[in-house]
């Protein structure tokens, strides 16, 4: 189900949150909040929190802070009222952690914050400090003006979503379920954003994919041991080989294609949009997908479970064969294939390389449908009429497993409005991330529309 409009709409006079969103997102970036995934060198989460706190108060607001499960995990919270609280509430969430950087690589300092040649640099600019801005930015202003939604929301800013979670959205999810009570859907990242593609009219339309879906995301530890001996003996029992050799298979293995009724629904829109045909039976599928531009790299992922090998561990001196060599997998599982995914590993790997989860969170999906997705698709038509919401599944993993677990309904709604000619795909975790003031601004104003009428 989507909404579409035709024409060119104007856009009214700028809100107070419009006027200050590129401001707040460059402020946030200025804080290093970057997740190692070892807490002892994770930094600045606390003290971006406490800034996002202090910007709530100052508008009103009361808020919670809490850390997660070990010192500097700040999260905090806050709720504004609705009109009906008997309705189910909607949580609003983003992450304040981003991956490193080095500095050294970039055109400007990831952590400056620069807004320059149309954007604000730096990193966290696109995930998700941008989001987080626009959330704080509408938030700030609804509190001022006195404005009173359809129903109670809950402004939630996150620690640790960039290693999983695990001392973020899953510990907050396992020991503090009460700050999550009365809440049935959530609108975090990834989507909202826009693809621009060719009508066979020779015009073109912009599609704001909305997150309905993400795969299972597990960090694998594979494991061979064997007999340790001499590096200069004839040795066929060699741990380091038997690692390499599983290694190697799994790397190098294609799983089967799957289409989930997000990813139909997406390639449906697409063809109906375009002309393009897409077969998902074929073997050349991916080069299909490949006249889409780089959102084929998104899309692609999402067909089939991946299991990318990342880190390497074996040996401590060159002469010497080691007893143990273990290997780690990025793996990232279709909705309904874990089982199935598990059996075909453990045939690739082998009989004598051990297995086993360091971390492993389900896939979600749910149905492009109901009143939220009736009030996305509103909002987006309100400020983009040439627009149309359409269903993708996220080959990454966001908070919202975490919310899943506790039976709400996720989505990914972070609006963008993008230049066609933007690999916005490469800037997440990439070098010289950066996020269009004019993409700020179109966000701020469709969440404002949406927040009033979700």
């Amino acid at each position: 189900m989507s909404v579409t409009g035709e024409g060119s709409g104007t856009i009214g006079s700028r809100s107070r949150a419009v006027n200050e969103v590129v401001d707040l997102v460059s402020k946030l970036i200025r804080f290093d909040t970057s997740n190692t995934g070892d807490p002892a060198t994770t930094k600045g989460e606390r003290e971006c929190a406490q800034w996002v706190a202090e910007r709530l108060h100052e508008v009103g607001y009361t808020t919670e802070y809490v850390e997660s499960g070990a010192p500097g995990r700040g999260n905090v919270f806050a709720r504004l009222k609705g009109a009906d609280p008997n309705r189910g509430a909607l949580l609003m969430h983003g992450h304040l952690d981003v991956v490193p950087a080095e500095a050294a690589d970039w055109s400007v300092h990831p952590f400056s914050g620069a807004v320059r040649d149309g954007y604000v640099w730096g990193r966290g600019a696109i995930d998700m400090k941008d989001m987080v801005g626009m959330m704080l930015a509408v938030a700030r202003q609804f509190k001022v003006e006195g404005t009173v939604p359809p129903r109670d929301i809950v402004f939630a800013f996150l620690a640790d979503e960039e290693a999983g979670g695990t001392w973020g959205s899953q510990w907050l999810a396992d020991n503090r379920p009460e700050l999550f009570d009365g809440i049935t859907e959530a609108v975090g990242e990834v989507g909202g954003f826009s693809l621009t593609v060719p009508r066979p009219d020779g015009t073109e339309r912009r599609l704001y994919l909305v997150e309905t879906a993400e795969k299972g995301l597990g960090w694998m530890r594979l494991r061979a041991k064997a007999r340790a001996g001499h590096g200069s003996f004839l040795h066929e029992d060699n741990a380091v080989t038997i690692l390499a050799d599983a290694v190697a298979r799994l790397g190098k293995h294609t799983f089967p294609l799957v289409l989930s009724d997000s990813v139909a629904e997406f390639l449906a829109a697409v063809s109906e949009e375009t002309g393009l045909r897409f077969d998902p039976h074929s073997p050349d599928i991916e080069g299909q997908l490949a006249k889409l531009g780089t959102i084929a790299r998104i899309i692609g992922a999402t067909l089939r479970d991946t299991a990318n090998p990342t880190m390497l561990r074996a040996g401590y001196k060159a002469n010497v064969i080691p007893q143990t060599a273990e290997a780690v997998v990025d793996c990232r599982v279709v909705p309904g294939r874990r089982a199935a995914f598990e059996r075909e590993v453990d045939e690739l790997i082998g009989p004598d390389v051990e297995r086993e989860w360091i971390t492993a969170l389900d896939s979600y999906e749910t149905t492009f449908d109901g009143d939220l997705v009736e009030a996305m698709n509103a909002a987006i038509l309100a400020n983009d009429p040439r627009g149309r919401t359409v269903p993708y599944m996220l080959s990454g993993g966001t908070d919202a497993k975490a919310f899943a677990r506790l039976g709400i309904r996720c989505f990914g709604f972070a609006p963008l409005r993008l230049p066609p000619d933007l690999d916005f795909t490469a800037l997440f975790h990439g070098v010289d991330e950066r996020v269009p003031v004019d993409a700020l601004e179109f966000g701020t104003r469709v969440l404002e529309h949406f927040l009033l009428h979700s």
